[in-house]
């Protein structure tokens, strides 16, 4: 039998009627008139190439048939398991529940973001929840969240692919950071000194020696001196401490090694930054990633859950 052919009504009918062997009472039950219950049967009984319900002998409603008797009990299941599977509510339970999160964040998010949540993932969540952190390369992240293999983006709006679900979370300033002691010295420096200096790259693109800041320098028509590019951002305290090379990165970052480095302001509007979060539309409802995305919002002063 072809189940194409066979309407999910026709089958829900069937079983009312199996139920009832009465059409008026299988009618009421479906809350349809009798004549299209009717007219649903005569169509069963051509699928299936049985009568299905014969007239009781009693001349008081039906008595199925051995291919209906056959077919009722596992009909019934069939269509309660299906209802089942329609009705039923995904949930989430941090505690209980066995989920690996899968998530991309590029250096400024992992360290702002990421380091944070997994200490906060660890207070709130049980045994069974696991998370995995990736670099996002640009040219692979869209297709990796269309197929699943990352719940959840965070990184500069640059990096989100536009047909994303994206939320802002941070907005930030670079500074421009240099070693203790310094020759430079520790006054403000102005555009020409920066340009002057010599220059450490952070970039997710490998092997770069072009960055965001280099194109708000052309679009002044300046350029500066980028000697080193590297492209994750804890190797930079290093290579200042040991050099006179300089870095511009965000502050939020920077902070972190102030007992080594010395910040100032940039000498030019840089624009800021902006952290984002971003995931598949598919995940909008999912309870899991719901709850994933409200602890990273959680971790954000001033942000509505």
């Amino acid at each position: 039998m072809d189940l194409r052919q066979i309407d999910l009504n026709l089958l829900v009918s069937l079983d009312a009627l199996l139920a009832e062997c009465n059409v008026t009472r299988a009618a009421r039950r479906l809350h349809m008139s009798q004549p299209s219950v009717s007219a649903q049967l005569a169509r069963l009984r051509q699928i299936f190439g049985d009568p299905l319900l014969l007239p009781a002998e009693t001349g008081r409603g039906m008595t199925p048939t051995a291919r209906a008797l056959a077919l009722g009990p596992a009909l019934h299941s069939a269509l309660k398991d299906l209802e089942s599977v329609v009705s039923h509510q995904p949930s989430f339970d941090p505690k209980k529940d066995e989920r690996t999160f899968q998530i991309a964040a590029n250096d400024t998010a992992m360290v702002v973001l990421g380091l944070p949540l997994i200490e906060r993932i660890s207070a709130l969540a049980g045994p069974g929840l696991k998370l995995t952190f990736r670099n996002p390369d640009v040219g692979l992240i869209a297709p990796q969240m269309e197929r699943g293999e990352v719940d959840l983006l965070l990184a500069s709006e640059r990096l989100l692919p536009p047909s994303m679900k994206t939320r802002p979370l941070l907005h930030g300033r670079f500074v421009m950071a240099q070693r203790k002691a310094h020759p430079r010295g520790i006054g403000p420096v102005d555009l020409d000194a920066y340009c002057a200096l010599q220059h450490v790259l952070v970039t997710e693109i490998g092997g770069s020696m072009r960055g965001y800041v280099d194109e708000t320098l052309a679009a002044l028509g300046r350029q500066r001196s980028v000697v080193v590019s590297v492209e994750k951002f804890m190797l930079v305290p290093e290579i200042l401490r040991y050099s006179d090379y300089v870095c511009t990165l965000p502050s939020m970052l920077m902070s972190r090694f102030a007992n080594v480095l010395d910040m100032f302001e940039l000498p030019f509007d840089d624009g800021g930054f902006g952290l984002r979060m971003a995931w598949h539309p598919r995940n909008h409802v999912d309870p899991a990633v719901s709850w994933l995305r409200e602890q990273v919002v959680g971790l954000v002063p001033g942000q509505p859950t």
